[in-house]
């Protein structure tokens, strides 16, 4: 006679979770047709394997399952049809029961010591992915009856496996289909966050009216949130605050196209009035001798404090000296920038505070002795990029400290580039803030 123990062994307790993995077992097997069920044991591993945080199981508990299922010697998981006389009334359907002993349970786990494996033995019955089918006295084993077919088993029943599996499986696609949405989210965020640095850098490059402190700043404090193991709701959220970020900065610089299109078309047309209208000049040569020549306006003059929110003011281009060439005239970088991006150039100041261009001019002198640059680079840079772009390039060359070994030859190199109008100050500036954002945000995950 086949007897289906249900209670665990010695001081084990029966818990709750126990009887509801054995009734619904029961519940299964007593379906027609479920002794047809055929679950290929290895995939239905691979879908535990995928679906085990939703069914709370660890990596070492599905170990110790692996070996469990090593121990069945079919690749195929089938209940046996029920035999109503040879099974006893209100006893549990028949299952798969494996009986390995501890030994050969612990070497096919790996090694795994004893009380570890009955640790995660007792995880894997408390998921309702195996029961407990003990002995009376609490050995595994099998018992033959005649021509060698096994009338009792004491072991572990694999039977909850077949009777979960579609339910295994459907968790499995869903931990899929999670995964796939939030690798879709983590590629859509690093594309935003790409052409938010690009779209800045440009617009910082171009001399674009903005606040681009700030939209760096916002881009910083959303990167910051940036981390691994963000759920899917966060994702969403950080997305979405990106995108409206980037969308913004994107605006602004489709307004400085538009309105750099309609200042062409008006100059075009300027110009053509200008060809169909006869030049005075022609008609009476005299009125040239004379004239004054209109003189040019003094740049230099300007040390207001410059904020992000001033316009950046007009320097001489790269590679044009400030004896005046024709080469035309380009924006400087706001300064609240710079000292962001630069913040160790402060150390320099006369007052321990820069609020304008000249404060900063005077710092990057002091700077220059320090770092080892000669009069004659310094000279020749001031000569080339002029003293606001020079100044910058000090401050620069200051924030990357030991990573320069000979400040003075770096600048000289950094002049002869400008001269040749092959070095821009943008991307060396956005280099130094993406930079230390990376810094700040590596601090924070060290920290907690």
């Amino acid at each position: 006679m086949q007897t289906r123990p249900t209670t665990p062994f010695g001081r084990r307790p029966l818990s709750l979770a126990m009887v509801a993995s054995q009734t619904a077992t029961e519940r299964f097997a007593a379906k027609p047709g479920a002794s047809e069920t055929v679950v290929h044991k290895w995939r239905l591993f691979r879908a535990l394997t995928e679906a085990k945080e939703p069914l709370g199981v660890t990596e070492r508990a599905l170990s110790v399952l692996h070996a469990l299922l090593s121990f069945h010697q079919e690749t195929a998981l089938t209940l046996p049809g029920s035999d109503s006389t040879s099974t006893e009334a209100g006893s549990a359907s028949a299952g798969i029961v494996v009986f390995p002993s501890n030994k050969e349970l612990s070497i096919r786990a790996h090694g795994m010591a004893p009380a570890t494996l009955r640790r995660h033995l007792a995880c894997l019955v408390d998921a309702g992915l195996i029961i407990r089918r003990d002995s009376p006295n609490g050995k595994r084993f099998a018992r033959k009856g005649q021509g060698g077919a096994i009338e009792d088993a004491f072991g572990f029943d694999l039977a909850p496996l077949v009777a979960r599996a579609a339910e295994i499986e459907n968790l499995a696609e869903e931990v899929r289909a999670e995964n796939r949405a939030i690798a879709l989210l983590r590629e859509k965020i690093t594309l935003t966050r790409r052409d938010i640095v690009k779209m800045i850098e440009t617009g910082v490059e171009a001399g674009v009216s903005g606040d681009w402190e700030s939209f760096h700043l916002r881009y910083a404090e959303l990167s910051g949130r940036y981390a691994r193991r963000l759920s899917r709701r966060d994702l969403e959220a950080l997305a979405g605050e990106l995108a409206a970020l980037a969308a913004e900065i994107h605006k602004l610089l489709a307004i400085h196209i538009k309105a750099q299109n309609m200042s062409g078309n008006e100059s075009q047309t300027e110009r053509h009035i200008q060809n169909q209208t006869t030049n005075i000049s022609d008609l009476e040569p005299g009125l040239t001798k004379g004239r004054a020549v209109p003189t040019e306006p003094n740049l230099e003059a300007t040390n207001a404090p410059v904020g992000w929110d001033a316009e950046p003011t007009v320097q001489p281009a790269m590679g044009e000296s400030r004896n005046g060439d024709s080469k035309a005239p380009v924006r400087a970088y706001p300064l609240g920038m710079v000292l962001e991006a630069c913040p160790d150039i402060v150390d320099y100041a006369r007052a321990g505070e820069i609020s304008s261009w000249r404060d900063l001019a005077s710092a990057a002198a002091t700077a220059r002795s320090a770092l080892g640059v000669s009069p004659d680079a310094w000279a020749l840079a001031l000569d080339v990029l002029g003293e606001h772009d020079a100044s910058i390039v000090i401050a620069a060359i200051l924030q990357r400290g030991e990573e320069i070994k000979s400040a003075g030859g770096y600048l000289r190199t950094l002049t002869e580039k400008a001269r040749a109008g092959e070095f821009s100050l943008g991307p060396a500036l956005m280099a130094l803030l993406r930079g230390k954002a990376a810094k700040a945000m590596r601090a924070r995950k060290a920290a907690g």
